[in-house]
């Protein structure tokens, strides 16, 4: 675990709001100089803090208005199945995410679908198909609402 001070999470929340912003821009909100903002941001990337930074897209401008999360327990067990699914499952385009859990299923994917329609032929095409399939339930997400994560306000 890294040792974090006060500015390191002020930084880090800066950032989660907004990753485009400058060191320059940072140094000037948090009283540093650019150079000295950027060798704590460098800091923190190299020490797997910041692991990236990403794009967030508007997948309703995009045409992608329907969002359903999958959870599906496999048919089978084993190495070879997990693996197997695993595989083909990361290849489908309008799979987002994939993620292996404990509990009462065995995966949870977040799809994205033009409509229901379309999320129907994602369903039965790609997503029954892939080997292992056993129980799929699906909940629509209905909103969304971001949080800032473990180090909001709060922290």
């Amino acid at each position: 675990m890294t040792a974090l001070d006060e500015i390191d999470r002020q930084v880090l929340r800066a950032l989660a709001e907004d990753a485009t912003q400058s060191a320059s821009a940072l140094g000037r909100r948090f009283g540093l100089s650019q150079p000295a903002m950027w060798k704590r941001i460098r800091r923190l990337e190299d020490a797997g803090v910041v692991a990236g930074r990403r794009l967030v897209l508007d997948r309703a401008r995009l045409g992608f208005g329907v969002t359903v999360f999958l959870g599906i327990k496999l048919a089978t067990k084993g190495r070879v199945s997990l693996e197997d699914f695993e595989r083909a499952v990361t290849a489908i385009p309008e799979v987002q995410t994939v993620e292996h859990v404990l509990g009462l299923y065995d995966y949870r994917l977040r799809v994205v679908a033009r409509d229901i329609s379309d999320f129907e032929r994602v369903l039965r095409r790609r997503v029954m198909t892939l080997p292992g399939v056993g129980n799929v339930e699906a909940n629509v997400l209905l909103s969304e609402e971001r949080r800032p994560g473990p180090l909001g306000a709060s922290a």
